[in-house]
């Protein structure tokens, strides 16, 4: 059978590498095996252009992890603790989900992906997480992640995928879900009450979690994705 094609998100960051040392459009590479694992093509897409276009020419689509969203998308001035804000990114991003809900084009969101789905709907963030929750739990070091358990809601896709025990996964956000935007289900919560993963009904596959399952050994969401495509 042909592999589906996944579109991938990516950064645009100074970086060095080789002899080089300038500008670049990258993406860790675990997400690219995770997609290979699961019986993806992968294709990594740059903010730039309009990547809306590539849609139709897509099976699925991932929202990959990244920095914050402007908080001006969801009413509220940047605190201190916002970060590598890039303004081309979400404006790209969020032009390039939108076309894809639009399409009925399968979707996972992962971690900024999760957060951009949420504030497109209409919703909010918590702009720093550890004020919120008490602990840095979520994100213990710049480059490190948590394990932190999660409990999938039963019944959901998610569920479908992971169970309903609960699970631990690799964290690394300081921000999430504050106000639940109007369509979106909630199907993981962390310990502490954190938002972990939500889900929209009206599409056929739009699941976005919180955490990175580019970075655990277990491949079910991007196994779920590529069966969805």
């Amino acid at each position: 059978m042909q592999r589906p094609v996944i579109g991938i998100t990516s950064y645009v960051e100074p970086a060095k590498f080789t002899v080089w040392d300038m500008t670049v459009a990258l993406l860790p590479y675990m997400y690219v095996e995770q997609v290979v694992r699961a019986g993806g093509q992968p294709i990594v897409l740059p903010p730039a252009g309009e990547p809306a276009q590539v849609v139709g020419r897509l099976d699925g689509l991932i929202l990959a992890g990244g920095g914050d969203v402007d908080p001006a998308r969801y009413g509220q001035e940047p605190g201190d603790q916002i970060g590598y804000v890039r303004k081309f990114r979400d404006e790209a991003e969020f032009g390039l989900m939108a076309a894809a809900l639009d399409a009925g084009l399968p979707y996972l969101g992962i971690c900024r992906g999760l957060q951009v789905l949420n504030v497109a709907l209409g919703g909010s963030l918590h702009q720093h997480l550890p004020d919120v929750v008490g602990h840095t739990g979520h994100s213990p070091a710049p480059g490190r992640f948590g394990p932190l358990p999660v409990t999938p809601v039963p019944g959901s896709r998610l569920a479908k995928a992971l169970g309903t025990e609960p699970v631990t996964v690799p964290h690394y956000h300081h921000q999430a879900i504050d106000r639940l935007a109007p369509g979106l289900k909630v199907t993981a919560t962390a310990d502490d009450g954190t938002i972990e993963a939500v889900e929209l009904d009206s599409a056929p596959f739009a699941v976005a979690v919180q955490w990175h399952p580019e970075a655990a050994e277990d491949g079910a969401l991007f196994e779920a994705l590529v069966s969805a495509c």
